[in-house]
């Protein structure tokens, strides 16, 4: 594995993809293995459509004066926007763009990672229009500091995380560390995290989990490899030992730059940075081209028996 895990994407063209057939299949399972392994891939340019005054007015607004979450959030499948309230108007065009964004970079990720397309479950997609630096979030929600991703509501089952970043401001880089080797991390951190314990679940609390979920308890159908990353997750932002000497690499995305990376097996930080937007997939164990390398694969190889049923 090289220091700097990030490969420049030179020979995929936006719309067309690869020239033939035979080209598209052989460079997409290429790079979903990348991508699998812990490689970030990089476009220095738009590898989907994009237009500039949807980005401009993305950048534009004075989002201080409107009510906020953490991000602004766009739910593909219900086709509704979360996080911001306040103009009307303001609020119906930032409903379209990012309707029409998560539409591109679908149109974009079904070429340029066929073996993943209509097998993934599309995910949210979120703009980010907050200076990420010296932000003031709990710690918990704190994006400085190295962490892997899992989402409380919306366990994956052994499935992985893909999100595809753009940096949209116009002039700064969004800068991240970043912590390579996930199975490293895991035996460095797992137990303190809880892994054993997990692990050690009896079938029938994975049956309560179940049922809970029929009864409409939201996420509570988790496996242990589920509750496992979302308790690593909160595990590693707590640790300070591993927050400060861990070794990490710095690396800077520079305007209109994009970048995929697998989420849950990459650990990262973000650094600094203002107006980025991403879309989120989960690939499901199945879709995978080098399963050795999910996360639920490494840790049920740390901890000697299934975490995914």
């Amino acid at each position: 594995m090289p220091n700097i895990p990030w490969i420049v994407v030179e020979d995929f063209k936006s719309p067309g993809g690869w020239v033939s057939p035979a080209q598209r299949e052989a460079h997409a399972r290429a790079y979903c293995k990348l991508l699998e392994s812990g490689q970030i891939l990089f476009f220095r340019d738009l590898p989907y459509v994009f237009p500039h005054e949807e980005r401009e007015f993305l950048v534009s607004q004075e989002w201080a004066e409107l009510r906020l979450h953490k991000n602004i959030s766009y739910r593909p499948k219900e086709d509704v926007l979360r996080g911001v309230t306040g103009d009307s108007a303001v609020t119906g065009r930032v409903h379209s763009i990012l309707r029409t964004y998560t539409s591109r970079v679908l149109d974009f990720a079904e070429k340029f990672l066929s073996p993943y397309a209509r097998k993934w479950i599309v995910d949210y997609a979120s703009f980010r229009p907050f200076e990420e630096e010296r932000r003031g979030l709990p710690l918990h929600k704190r994006n400085d500091l190295l962490h892997v991703d899992a989402f409380p509501s919306r366990p994956t089952h052994g499935g992985r995380i893909l999100r595809i970043f753009t940096n949209l401001n116009p002039s700064k880089a969004r800068v991240w560390n970043v912590a390579v080797d996930f199975e490293q991390i895991a035996l460095h951190c797992g137990q303190d995290a809880g892994l054993g314990r997990m692990a050690e679940e009896s079938p029938f609390s994975r049956t309560m989990h179940g049922w809970a979920e029929k009864l409409g308890f939201r996420g509570a159908n988790r496996t242990p490899y589920d509750m496992f990353m979302l308790r690593f997750h909160d595990s590693l932002k707590e640790n300070a030992e591993f927050q400060k000497n861990w070794p990490r690499t710095q690396m800077e995305f520079p305007p209109l730059g994009t970048w995929l990376v697998f989420t849950d097996g990459v650990a990262h930080a973000v650094v600094s940075g203002q107006y980025a937007i991403e879309q989120t997939l989960l690939i499901p164990p199945e879709a995978l081209v080098a399963p050795q390398h999910a996360p639920y694969r490494i840790l049920e190889g740390i901890a000697g028996r299934p975490l995914v049923s």
